[in-house]
């Protein structure tokens, strides 16, 4: 029986399917040879990105990784000037020198995206420490992949981050595989979670395909670590539908098209659509108005103007 009011499953879909179709847009300007650098698609994990911003505030924190389109969208980035950014425009959002792997807008509480995996943990415990010295309500968000779990960067973070207390919430985005390896085959528990307890730390796993049940569990956790009472882990088990990166295929050598097709069933939009909370004429108006939002996001990024070379050398501090 869906819980959610209209507005908010609205609300839900429409920036689900704005991520959704920022990733397809991204991927065509990858095609004709119009991006910088590499890509990495967040298509399928949309309701992870969703389900946990939807519970911050604006001054809250948010430390991403490679994969970090969703999060940057969910936290407020305007698709336009992230687009630009990656194309190396100088009106992209970092101004043409971050790309893909790094956009950040500290005035939206996304402090960066971070090509190296698990890399954000610490640096969480350091935003966590700032905000606890400074004695605000704010609270930081990680989010980092399944692949991160098993790096030292995690025990180091979360046991710093339980001992100081620090108003983190770990977010684990268990999308199965860590590039082509698949977490199960080199990680001893089952439920990824299951490691806070190692920390005196609540630990939740949950269905990250289901948008309601990350936002419910989440801002759980959220409330909680804004009350002071410690940091947590959550997982959230989900599918990323392209390959790692734009280099790697869709399905095969390391997943089947069966395997891939049996997680396009549970397609977080599918499943928000179909609990009958938005009519169809609803969820076709929301699609339009995102597409010509991306639609100007293209025209917007390709038309932009390169960085004057002078750029080069700003924001650059010395020694």
């Amino acid at each position: 029986m869906p819980t959610m009011t209209p507005a908010r499953a609205g609300e839900f879909y429409r920036q689900m399917y704005r991520i959704r179709a920022f990733e397809e847009r991204a991927y065509e300007l990858y095609m004709q040879a119009l991006l910088i650098g590499a890509i990495h698609s967040y298509q399928g994990e949309e309701a992870i990105a969703v389900g946990v911003c939807g519970n911050l505030e604006l001054e809250d924190y948010v430390l991403s990784t490679h994969r970090g389109h969703g999060h940057c969208l969910a936290k407020g980035l305007d698709s336009g000037s992230m687009l630009a950014e990656m194309l190396g425009k100088g009106t992209g959002v970092c101004h043409g020198k971050a790309g893909s792997m790094h956009l950040c807008d500290a005035g939206k509480g996304l402090l960066s995206c971070n090509g190296i995996v698990a890399a954000g943990l610490p640096l969480a415990v350091g935003v966590g420490l700032s905000i606890k010295q400074r004695g605000t309500e704010q609270v930081c968000v990680c989010f980092f992949g399944d692949g991160g779990i098993n790096q030292g960067t995690f025990h180091e973070s979360l046991n710093m981050a339980s001992a100081w207390k620090l108003p983190i919430l770990f977010v684990c985005e268990n999308n199965q595989y860590a590039l082509s390896t698949l977490s199960q085959s080199v990680t001893a528990v089952e439920r990824l979670a299951d490691r806070a307890a190692a920390y005196a730390m609540p630990g939740r796993t949950i269905d990250g395909m289901d948008v309601e049940a990350v936002d419910v569990t989440a801002g759980e956790l959220i409330a909680s670590v804004r009350r002071g009472d410690g940091p947590a882990l959550l997982e959230c088990v989900a599918y990323r539908f392209r390959g790692h990166s734009r280099g790697d295929p869709d399905f095969g050598p390391y997943r089947t098209r069966e395997e891939l097709n049996e997680w396009k069933d549970k397609d977080p939009l599918k499943v928000l659509a179909g609990n009958g909370v938005l009519s169809t004429e609803a969820l076709r108006e929301i699609e339009a108005e995102v597409d010509r939002e991306m639609d100007d996001a293209v025209d917007y990024a390709k038309e932009s103007p390169a960085p004057e070379p002078a750029a080069a050398f700003e924001d650059v501090r010395g020694a």
